[in-house]
């Protein structure tokens, strides 16, 4: 399991979002993170699907969380952005899938290790990302 760019880069637009009381611009947000624009608008798209950040428009809009930021866990950011947080791709599909899944002695280890990343993940929150 690799976390992607676009992972990484979504965790720091939102702890970026963190650290501010008010609507930020997108454009400002990117260029302060040094995430390339047209990334930061795909990753931003997602994050207003999920519920986790909105978006207001006029002079004074931009984007906001619409959650306190210790509400987010790391895990959960990165399941909505990551394809999948699997260690491999038999843990990372409907198991029903695999044609070994019954008989594989190697499942277990990828499922504890599944369960170890999350559980760490979600140990954290936007507020751990911020400095102190």
């Amino acid at each position: 399991m690799i976390i992607s760019t676009r992972g990484r880069y979504a965790l720091r637009l939102m702890t970026a979002l963190a650290k501010r009381t008010e609507s930020a611009p997108l454009r400002e947000l990117a260029e302060q993170e040094n995430v390339p624009y047209k990334y930061a608008e795909a990753i931003m798209s997602s994050l207003v699907r999920a519920g986790f950040v909105e978006s207001t428009r006029g002079k004074n809009g931009g984007y906001s969380l619409t959650r306190a930021p210790e509400a987010y866990t790391l895990a959960e950011v990165l399941n909505e952005t990551e394809i999948s947080l699997a260690a491999t791709d038999c843990t990372g599909r409907k198991e029903a899938e695999c044609p070994h899944a019954s008989t594989c002695p190697t499942l277990p280890v990828w499922r504890a290790l599944d369960e170890t990343v999350t559980n760490f993940l979600s140990g954290y929150t936007l507020v751990d990302l911020m400095p102190k």
